[in-house]
């Protein structure tokens, strides 16, 4: 700890110093009669109404009124008018809080310094979430506002044992990182385990939860064990249940975590409808993951190895449509997919009012006119549409992205071996699936290992005053969601 100098004036010549007379530093010395009293803030990070309002009015009557205080330092830290006040020995701490809008005051002959919250507003406000829209729910998602994140969260939450913990990560960022959950629920291992990481994580920046969402789990996988969301709801569902929320400064992305496969086929919305309907809907989500997954590894295999398979009409008819057709069926399916996506991250990237439209244009006009030319057949055409579509059922980009790796594994496995290749790749991925897990959570329960009072959340959904345990697999401190029942 690099102690503050009793100078004022040397204090503001060092931070100066440090910052290479940075312009948006900004500085000024208030002369009393035997003390100097020197004040610093960041101009780009800090309010000036305030620190000018509250700050220097209220030094200026401190040093022009007498104070029932024996010193200026006193006075000033008892006086001065501002929400959040904190005093701190230690000079090496002034680059953090001034880079977070905070004032800084420094008193001659005084080893303590002010610090006073004076942020400035430059941050967006509460708005509704873009890539998670629902139809029935609250509207209001998480912004870059690190403290406006956990209001969000301390808002449904009043419990006291809703815990925020904090932590600092980044060597020049000095990101602040908080971990919430109720602490009387949640498994104290896994909490434990959590802190533990994020405090071996060594790195010069942190930006966003992204850059920390590596670090937290040591099993590589195409698939996601952790689940990002900019949705409080979703965030206060996780912890009721017994999970941890992780949120990062200047991040309007939360991480949750333990995380299993059917957390990414559930959503928040997922409890204010009725469960007939949510259950339909999870049931058609199982099965666009088949379908986008296998379709394209199936069809490739019936018309390379297993002809046999299929009805004489039918194989008559695919033989037909790929007549002239002088590419073979994986590199044309291949073709058709790379097209997909490339109109997909065009879609994604191009302004809102002109990205929908260049993408329905662009796949009827290539698809139409790779047919005509000959170069692919029109059932690949179908094939690829509904792989396509039906992956487009999931919003979260780690699941989408771990479906289209696995895609192409049976893709290739179908060209090389036919069915039985995709059904031994198939085994293969059920297999990697299950020897997942995250921070003790098995990634398939509660259907590997099978747990019968969990079962009525994971595809199926009861109605909610049925449902009188929280997940069993989290090993939560406290198991029972709703009283009045003794199940087991």
């Amino acid at each position: 700890m690099k102690k503050i100098d009793t100078k004022a004036q040397n204090v503001i010549n060092k931070i100066k110093k440090l910052y290479g007379n940075s312009s948006d530093l900004q500085t000024r010395i208030i002369k009393t009669q035997n003390k100097d009293i020197g004040i610093l803030f960041m101009e780009s990070s800090s309010g000036s109404d305030g620190i000018s309002d509250n700050i220097i009015k209220g030094i200026d009557y401190t040093i022009n009124n007498k104070s029932i205080f024996e010193n200026i330092f006193d006075s000033l830290k008892n006086t001065i008018f501002n929400a959040q006040l904190l005093t701190t020995k230690d000079f090496s701490e002034f680059p953090y809080y001034l880079s977070s809008g905070f004032t800084i005051i420094v008193i001659d002959d005084s080893e303590e310094a002010i610090i006073l919250e004076t942020r400035a507003q430059i941050d967006r406000g509460v708005t509704e979430s873009t890539s998670e829209p629902i139809l029935r729910g609250p509207k209001d998602s998480f912004t870059e506002n690190h403290s406006k994140n956990l209001g969000l969260v301390r808002k449904r939450i009043k419990d006291p044992n809703l815990w925020f913990e904090d932590t600092k990560i980044g060597t020049r960022t000095q990101t602040k990182v908080t971990i919430a959950y109720l602490n009387d629920v949640a498994d104290k291992k896994c909490i434990e385990e959590v802190k533990q990481v994020l405090k071996k994580i060594d790195i010069d920046g942190v930006l966003d939860s992204g850059n920390i969402r590596e670090f937290l789990l040591k099993q590589k996988s195409v698939f996601p064990q952790i689940l990002s969301t900019e949705r409080p709801d979703l965030v206060c569902q996780s912890i009721l249940n017994g999970k941890i929320a992780i949120l990062v400064e200047n991040s309007p992305f939360a991480i949750i975590l333990p995380n299993v496969f059917t957390d990414f086929i559930h959503t928040s919305e997922d409890y204010y409808q009725k469960p007939l309907n949510i259950s339909f809907t999870r049931i058609l989500k199982l099965l666009a993951l088949i379908i986008t997954l296998f379709t394209p590894a199936i069809y490739i295999a019936i018309t390379t190895f297993d002809q046999t398979v299929v009805p004489d009409e039918l194989l008559i008819s695919l033989a037909v449509q790929r007549e002239g057709v002088p590419f073979p069926t994986f590199f044309e399916v291949i073709l058709l997919m790379m097209i997909f996506e490339i109109l997909r991250e065009s879609d994604i990237r191009l302004p809102a009012n002109m990205g929908a439209s260049m993408s329905i244009v662009g796949a009827l006009v290539l698809g139409q006119a790779a047919v005509d030319a000959g170069i692919v057949s029109p059932i690949a055409v179908i094939v690829v549409a509904i792989t396509s579509i039906c992956s487009l059922i999931f919003n979260d980009v780690d699941f989408m992205n771990g479906i289209r790796a696995w895609r192409l594994i049976f893709m290739v496995t179908a060209t090389f071996f036919g069915l039985i290749g995709l059904v031994a790749a198939s085994l293969i991925w059920i297999i990697k699936l299950s020897s997942l897990d995250a921070f003790g959570v098995p990634f398939l329960a509660p259907f590997s290992p099978f747990i019968k009072p969990s079962q009525k959340d994971a595809v199926i959904r009861y109605p909610l005053p049925k449902i009188f345990k929280r997940p069993l697999y989290l090993n939560g401190q406290d198991q029972t969601k709703q009283g009045g029942n003794n199940e087991k």
